[in-house]
C-alpha cells in the first residue's frame, strides 16, 4: 500500500483522454449527424414550401394574363395588367417568361419559343405545373387554357397562356429559411453541450472528490473509504477500492508477521551460536574444541531446518498474494515414492516405516506442498520417538466416503487438550526436550486449508498419535500437469 500511495503522489504529469471530453464527443457526434439530417430534411421542406408559394404566384400571373386577353370579331388582343409581372421583379437573380397562344398554336404575344410541357393534352381545362429546359435553364411553369368569348359573334375561342420562371429565387428563400433554421438548432444544441457539461462537472464532483481523499491519505493509512452519500455508480469502484486495500492490509500484515517470526526465530539460535563460537575459542585443547563445534553445528542445523520452516510458512499463507494451483494428481503414488525416501533414514534410526493404501486415488492437490506434509509429519514422527527409541509408522489411504490420507506413529502422543494449541505457530508442548522450532505441524494444518482438507489430530489405538487428512472430491475438468503422480 505504501509504493501504492507512492506511485500516486509522485507520478508523473499525464494527460490521459478526459472522461469530461469523452462524455462531450458522445453527445456532440450524435447530434452533429441529427443536425445534418435535420438540416437535409429542413431544405426540402423549405424547398418544397417555396416552390407553393411560388407556383402560386405563377398561378396568379398567368390568371391575371388571361384575364387581359379579349376577342372582338375574331382579332385577339392581349392587355398583359403591370401587375402580372411585378410580383417577379424582386428577383433581379431570375428570369421570367410568359407566353399567350391560340388554340391554333400561333403566338400572340410573349416569348415564341417557350415550349408547352411534353404532358400537356389539348383537351385538358386544368392549370399545369411542369419543369421545362428553355435557354439552356431548367424553368418552372404554368399553362393555362382558358375560353374568351367573341363579343360580336358571342363565339369561344380557346387560348393558352403560359408563365415560367427560373429557380434561384425560389432556392434563395429555401436557403434563407434553412439557414435560420441551421442557425436556430445550432444555438440549441449548443445550450444543450453548455447544460450537458455543467452536469457532468457536476456529477464528477464525488470522484474529483474520492480522488483528493484518497490523495490526501498517509502511507499507512488502509481505513474503508465511505460508502454514504456516493452515486450507486461509484460504489462499484468504491468497493473494489476497498477490496484492494483489504488485500493490501493483510500483505503487509503478512509482512510484519513474517518480520516478527523471523525475529523469533533467528534471535536466540544465533545468540547460541555466538556463545558457543566464544566458548570455543577459550578452549585449549583440541577435544574441547571440537565438542564446543559439534554443539554449534547442531545448533545451525536446527536453525537452518527452523528457517527453512519459516519460509514455507509464508509462502503458505493466504495473505501473501502468491497463488497455488490445484491439479488432479494420484495420491498413492506421491505417497509411495515418498515412503520410500524415508524408509532408509527411518531404518538408519531404528525404526519401521510400512504402508497400506489403495491404487489410483485421485485427488485435487500440490505435488510440491503435499511433500512437503508428508516430510513434516514424519519428520515429527521420527523426532518424537518413544523414549525406548522404538519407531513405527504407518501410512495409510482410502477412498470412502472421501479421500484420506492418515500418519500414525508410536510415540508419546498429545494431549487433546494441546491439540488445538500445537497447530498454532511456535507452540510447543512444556514437557518436549526435542529441539524444534514449532511450525511442523502449524505448516500441515496450512497447507491442508488450501486443499480444501480437513485436518483431525486423534489417538493412535497402537499408542501415539494419528494425523488424518480428508480432501474434498476432484472437481471435474480440473488441470493436467505433466507431473509425477499426475493424470
Amino acid at each position: 500500500m505504501t509504493e501504492f500511495f507512492k506511485e500516486i503522489k509522485h507520478q508523473p504529469k499525464v494527460w490521459p483522454a478526459s472522461l469530461r471530453l469523452r462524455l462531450l464527443l458522445s453527445l456532440l457526434l450524435p447530434l452533429a449527424a441529427m443536425l445534418m439530417l435535420d438540416a437535409w430534411f429542413t431544405y426540402s421542406r423549405a424547398l418544397h414550401a417555396a416552390n407553393t408559394a411560388f407556383d402560386r404566384m405563377l398561378s396568379t400571373s398567368a390568371r391575371a394574363i388571361a384575364d387581359g386577353v379579349t376577342v372582338n370579331n375574331g382579332q385577339v388582343s392581349v392587355d398583359i395588367p403591370y401587375f402580372a409581372l411585378q410580383m417577379f421583379e424582386s428577383n433581379a437573380a431570375g428570369k421570367v417568361f410568359y407566353r399567350v397562344s391560340s388554340s391554333s398554336g400561333k403566338t400572340l404575344t410573349g416569348y415564341a419559343d417557350l415550349p408547352l410541357p411534353a404532358t400537356w393534352s389539348n383537351r385538358q381545362r386544368l392549370p399545369s405545373y411542369g419543369d421545362i429546359n428553355y435557354q439552356d435553364n431548367t424553368l418552372r411553369q404554368i399553362v393555362i387554357r382558358q375560353s374568351v368569348r367573341d363579343l360580336l359573334t358571342l363565339r369561344d375561342q380557346d387560348i393558352w397562356v403560359q408563365v415560367a420562371e427560373t429557380p434561384e429565387l425560389r432556392q434563395e428563400l429555401a436557403r434563407s429559411l434553412l439557414w435560420g433554421s441551421l442557425l436556430q438548432e445550432s444555438l440549441l444544441v449548443l445550450m444543450v453541450l453548455a447544460i450537458v457539461l455543467f452536469a457532468i462537472s457536476r456529477g464528477l464532483r464525488p470522484l474529483r472528490h474520492l480522488s483528493r481523499e484518497l490523495a490526501r491519505r498517509k502511507e499507512n493509512e488502509f481505513e474503508q473509504l465511505s460508502v454514504a452519500h456516493l452515486p450507486s455508480e461509484l460504489m462499484p469502484l468504491v468497493q473494489a477500492l476497498n477490496l484492494h486495500s483489504e488485500r493490501v492490509q493483510r500483505l503487509v500484515a503478512a509482512r510484519r508477521r513474517f518480520i516478527d517470526d523471523a525475529a523469533h526465530q533467528l534471535k536466540t539460535p544465533l545468540a547460541v551460536m555466538q556463545t558457543q563460537a566464544e566458548l570455543g575459542l577459550r578452549e585449549s585443547s583440541l577435544p574441547a574444541v571440537q565438542q564446543q563445534l559439534r554443539k554449534l553445528l547442531d545448533t545451525l542445523k536446527s536453525s537452518s531446518h527452523g528457517v527453512q520452516q519459516l519460509l514455507q510458512m509464508s509462502r503458505l499463507e493466504p495473505d501473501n498474494g502468491q497463488a497455488i494451483m490445484l491439479a488432479r494428481l494420484n495420491l498413492d503414488l506421491l505417497v509411495q515414492n515418498s515412503a520410500l525416501d524415508w524408509a532408509t533414514l527411518a531404518h538408519q534410526q531404528g525404526g519401521e516405516l510400512g504402508y497400506e493404501g489403495v491404487a489410483d486415488l485421485w485427488v485435487d492437490g500440490h505435488a510440491g506442498l503435499l511433500q512437503e506434509l508428508l516430510n513434516n509429519l514424519l519428520d515429527n514422527a521420527l523426532r518424537y520417538r518413544r523414549p525406548d527409541g522404538r519407531v513405527s509408522i504407518n501410512i495409510t489411504t482410502g477412498r470412502y466416503p472421501l479421500p484420506w490420507l492418515q500418519v500414525s506413529d508410536n510415540g508419546p502422543g498429545i494431549a487433546a487438550s494441546e491439540r488445538d494449541q500445537v497447530l498454532k505457530r511456535f507452540y510447543r508442548l512444556g514437557n518436549s526436550t526435542v529441539p524444534g522450532s514449532g511450525l511442523g505441524l502449524a505448516i500441515v494444518k496450512e497447507i491442508a486449508l488450501r486443499h480444501g482438507a480437513s485436518l483431525q489430530l486423534s489417538d493412535n489405538p497402537q499408542g501415539g498419535l494419528s494425523v488424518r487428512l480428508n480432501f474434498p472430491l476432484p472437481v471435474e475438468g480440473s488441470l493436467r500437469p505433466s507431473a509425477c503422480g499426475t493424470e
